[in-house]
């Protein structure tokens, strides 16, 4: 009886809600920003809130906060993350298994966006273009043009990828920065020509403005003892590199993110427009020196002002109320080793060489000398499938005999074969679950090795790629019409995202997602 009542209680509040929906429907945005900030963990909004006072600010204070927001696959990566954000897919269904991965029909490493079809529009003559062909599934932006009402979608970022992915197939255009020329490019499957307006940014070459420059804590005097990096090589400070590892380039990209809206006229238009934004310098410095070196605090504050930045402008040109502001990062990132093991953390770097040596020696031990391994990452070998059908091999075995090698090493927690992952026989917990959706088996390598967390492959700097919690935990936060405000602590999945904002625009979910609507924050 009493099971009975509550049950007839929840359908009349479920009905209520729904009459209440159907009175007053959520106000539709005009706009929507789909901000990715590039190795962004979650973390960094607790470690620095106080220094927070614009844009970040505005989204703690106003937004939906989802407290507990994850990546549900393994490689955390760049590719793997923005492909996620507007799609809702894995990577099992998606086929964006990793920034780059061996092509087997074309003998090669790819890119996760490397079209040989398409050229670059805006750069070097000639060069070969990027696309969203390899991506294998729709977007929120593709569903939005498919509707039929007039729309614009656009990507932009330092990164190819990170522009291309978000956007979509049906993309008005993505564009990108291009370091060889230092121009803002596209590519040939978008428009054979950049617009006025992107040819007037490339001839204001903003980039000169910086050379010889350094890098100021924005609490620092100008004194040269107290820079973070230096754009000259050879200064008595870090060298800063390209333009992209410092935060002038998420200057460029957000200058960029304003010409956009005001040249292309979104917000605008009968439909509701999509602006994808990546922030890429954020994970260029991360890499050179750690979350835990003071340029992290730094560029994150100054990505929380050009974030205010961004969501005034488009305020004033689109209205305010009018834009829905989706923001997520694509992955986080590991303390550096060193600095782990200075306060009793585990953590230490590991060597890919030594890796692939102890399968190469395996697999000759067992089978004869040859060339096993194929060009690419230690952690995700590709076996010589060639050699093992000459020699009359099984390939399952052969994984299995360089599975077992590889987990001699140091420090190697897990090795599944390509064909258990095939077949579901990996450990059923949460890790297992990550690898698996993490692989796409046309694509992916012959085996995938994970190591212990806090370890790192490579002699310097920080990375990412684990399932582990600080290569997964990311801010999401959606602010704007039909957004609930207030501190959601439920688990999430960052594949959430896609349909939620699918269910806010009023289209179809994108066709491989694997998210659930997030009606709690309507």
């Amino acid at each position: 009886m009493i099971r009975t009542i509550r049950t007839s209680l929840a359908l009349l509040a479920a009905a209520a809600v729904l009459a209440a929906a159907q009175a007053d429907p959520p106000k539709r945005p005009r706009l929507v920003l789909a901000i990715v900030i590039d190795q962004f963990p979650y973390d960094y909004l607790l470690r620095f809130r106080s220094d927070y006072t614009s844009g970040l600010a505005h989204l703690l204070r106003d937004g939906a906060v989802f407290t507990d927001a994850h990546y549900i696959h393994s490689f955390t990566v760049t590719a793997v993350g923005h492909s996620t954000f507007l799609s809702g897919a894995t990577p099992s269904v998606s086929g964006i298994i990793g920034n780059e991965w061996y092509d087997r029909d074309a003998g090669r490493t790819v890119t996760s966006v490397f079209d040989p079809r398409t050229k670059i529009v805006g750069g070097i003559p000639n060069a070969v273009g990027s696309s969203p062909r390899r991506l294998l599934v729709s977007t929120v932006g593709d569903q939005v043009k498919m509707q039929g009402a007039e729309s614009k979608v656009i990507g932009v970022s330092i990164k190819d990828r990170s522009a291309i992915l978000p956007a979509g197939h049906m993309a008005d255009a993505a564009y990108w920065y291009d370091g060889h020329s230092s121009h803002w490019v596209t590519s040939t499957y978008y428009r054979a020509d950049l617009p006025d307006w992107v040819k007037k940014i490339n001839g204001e070459k903003a980039y000169q403005r910086y050379i010889g420059a350094r890098w100021l804590p924005l609490d620092a005097t100008d004194d040269p003892a107290k820079a973070l990096c230096t754009m000259v090589a050879g200064a008595a400070v870090r060298y800063c590199g390209g333009i992209e590892s410092t935060p002038w380039a998420n200057e460029l990209i957000e200058d960029f993110a304003e010409r956009a809206i005001a040249n292309e006229g979104l917000g605008r238009h009968a439909g509701t427009d999509i602006l994808a934004v990546s922030f890429s310098a954020n994970d260029y410095v991360g890499h050179a020196v750690g979350p835990d070196d003071p340029a992290v605090r730094d560029i994150s504050i100054r990505t929380d002002r050009l974030l205010g930045k961004l969501f005034d402008y488009a305020d004033r040109l689109v209205g305010a109320g009018n834009t829905l502001i989706a923001l997520t990062s694509d992955h986080g990132v590991a303390p550096l080793p060193e600095v782990n093991q200075a306060r009793n953390m585990p953590g230490g770097r590991l060597s890919e060489a030594r890796l692939s040596k102890k399968m190469t020696d395996a697999l000759t031990r067992r089978y004869g000398a040859g060339a096993w391994l194929l060009p690419g990452l230690a952690t995700m070998p590709y076996l010589n499938l060639k050699l093992i059908r000459a020699r009359n091999l099984d390939p399952a075995a052969v994984e299995r005999v360089a599975a077992d090698a590889a987990l001699t090493g140091d420090h190697i927690a897990r090795a599944y074969t390509w064909h258990q992952l095939r077949d579901g026989g990996v450990q059923q917990d949460a890790i297992g679950r990550a690898i698996t959706m993490g692989f796409y088996g046309p694509r992916s390598g012959s085996l995938y090795i994970l190591q212990e967390p806090y370890y790192l492959f490579g002699t310097a700097g920080a990375s990412h790629g684990t399932p582990y919690g600080y290569d997964t935990h990311v801010p999401v936060i959606f602010l704007g019409p039909g957004i609930k405000p207030g501190v959601y602590t439920q688990n999430i999945a960052v594949n959430d995202v896609a349909p939620t904002l699918a269910a806010l625009l009023g289209v179809e979910q994108p066709s491989g997602s694997a998210g659930r609507i997030l009606s709690e924050l309507f």
